[in-house]
């Protein structure tokens, strides 16, 4: 048996930098596509543009709202450094005691390594107040699987997640009769070879339960487009017929874990914020509601209707990867499409909202899809 030192002393020194490296990389070629986006999103000006817009408008949208969910890149990172606007809007958060927690799929890394990061960007966010779907699968195993053995493939720093947990080596696991609880699949690229799977495969054959910290399919790196942990997913849930457990954007589980976490934050203080009279005194000792959280995100499946799927008002935001293009095409998507609750420039303008929306609460705002474009049959 093996459990991960709490101090995190497996963790690799060179890991951080490489995957800081990498992130840099992934921000740079956002940049470099950002022309293009621009261009298409200025095509799409005109009256499909202004239907989107009618109704839209942040301040309305998020009456009610008590706590927030901040995608990293591209809402606070913008090409590798943090928008001065979005570093405003946290200190706002905080000044007003309203909750949030910023999350990404990034799996590659602990929140440790990734405060450092934002640090290093210019973005403060304490590593308490960063949820990825790593930590997200680290929570879950350590609720729903206690003391149980687990198999993860992750990096050195990404185990150090999973601190107190009890992972299994390899040798463990090739042990005869060795078994595990779950076999867990993230970011590993030095770990993925045909032995380790197939040692992944036995264990899933043996009953253990396969949970995805995401599904990517490729990321962008300094030598072009790899292969992400997504493809390793899809080829054991192929060999043993069933379906994994995603536990990243844009899985409800993801979000769940994101409005407790926010709901906990809350509770500690006694449900209210900490100065003012506005969004987070309202309510006070009234347990938290998913339909008074906002998932702000600049991309609209994963982060702003996979949020709404779970409950959550989804906001858009234009800093990112994202933009009107998109929006028209979601609406007009019959399967898997649909609206935001609003669209903002910024996040500096959502947080700027909440200090004009009406405090009543409105949990299920209107959603009206836009005219659809495409001939009726």
């Amino acid at each position: 048996m093996h459990r991960v030192p709490r101090a995190g002393r497996r963790a690799a020194a060179g890991v951080a930098g490489a995957d800081n490296a990498l992130m840099d990389q992934d921000a740079a070629h956002l940049a470099a596509d950002r022309p293009a986006r621009d261009a298409a999103d200025r095509a799409a000006d005109g009256p499909a543009r202004d239907a989107v817009l009618d109704g839209l408008a942040p301040a309305g949208a998020l009456a009610g709202v008590r706590g927030l969910l901040l995608d990293l890149d591209g809402v606070l990172i913008v090409r590798g450094e943090a928008l001065p606007s979005a570093v405003a809007a946290l200190e706002t958060l905080r000044h007003r005691g309203i909750p949030f927690r910023v999350i990404t799929n990034t799996s590659a890394m602990s929140r440790a390594t990734l405060a450092q990061f934002g640090a290093r960007a210019g973005l403060d966010v304490p590593a308490a107040h960063i949820m990825s779907s790593l930590s997200a699968t680290a929570a879950y195993t350590a609720r729903a699987l206690p003391g149980r053995p687990l198999y993860v493939l992750a990096t050195p720093d990404a185990l150090t997640e999973f601190a107190g947990q009890w992972l299994l080596r390899h040798d463990e696991a090739d042990a005869a009769g060795a078994h595990a609880a779950a076999v867990v699949v993230g970011d590993s690229p030095d770990d993925v070879r045909y032995e380790t799977l197939n040692r992944a495969f036995r264990l899933l054959r043996g009953g253990a339960e396969l949970i995805a910290m995401h599904r990517n399919r490729w990321w962008i790196t300094p030598d072009g487009p790899r292969l992400d942990s997504g493809a390793i997913v899809a080829g054991l849930e192929y060999a043993i017929e069933r379906p994994a457990l995603v536990l990243g954007k844009p899985s409800r589980v993801f979000f769940a874990e994101g409005v407790r976490q926010l709901a906990d934050e809350l509770r500690a203080r006694g449900g209210s914020g900490e100065t003012g009279a506005t969004v987070g005194t309202r309510g006070t000792g009234r347990p938290l509601r998913r339909g008074e959280v906002a998932m702000v995100g600049d991309d609209l499946w994963a982060d702003v209707l996979g949020g709404q799927r779970a409950g959550l008002r989804g906001v858009l935001v234009l800093t990112g990867k994202h933009g009107w293009t998109e929006v028209e095409r979601a609406a007009n998507e019959r399967r898997g499409g649909g609206r935001p609750d609003a669209i903002a420039p910024s996040v500096a303008e959502v947080v700027a909202a909440l200090d004009s929306a009406s405090l009543t609460p409105r949990l299920c705002p209107s959603r009206r899809r836009l005219p659809d474009s495409r001939s009726e049959r």
